[in-house]
């Protein structure tokens, strides 16, 4: 991550360095694998190469499966039936809503 934020910044390790108040050889420590930043690091070397450090949720995390399942259980006639219905209520809400 850190490689690859400081090449989009077009930064050399030494320049990044600098940039972030870290020794040259931790930022290549860190990009081998050898070292593994602390947190507030991470953020201090991301920030320096123009990034930001971003907890997000994971995906598929709360997805209510529950329809998916249901439509799988069904032949492929039956979803096509199934999306061809739902294209004509669609069609017949867009009617309504241009009158």
């Amino acid at each position: 991550m850190v490689r690859q934020a400081r090449r989009r910044a077009g930064l050399t390790q030494r320049a990044l360095a600098v940039a972030a108040d870290v020794p040259q050889s931790t930022i290549g420590r860190v990009e081998t694998g050898r070292l593994t930043p602390r947190v507030d690091t991470l953020e201090r070397l991301l920030r320096a190469a123009g990034c930001t450090l971003e907890a997000v949720p994971t995906l598929g995390r709360g997805i209510d499966r529950t329809q998916i399942r249901e439509l799988l259980r069904l032949t492929p006639a039956e979803r096509i039936r199934l999306a061809a219905a739902d294209v004509a209520a669609i069609d017949a809400i867009d009617r309504i809503r241009r009158r």
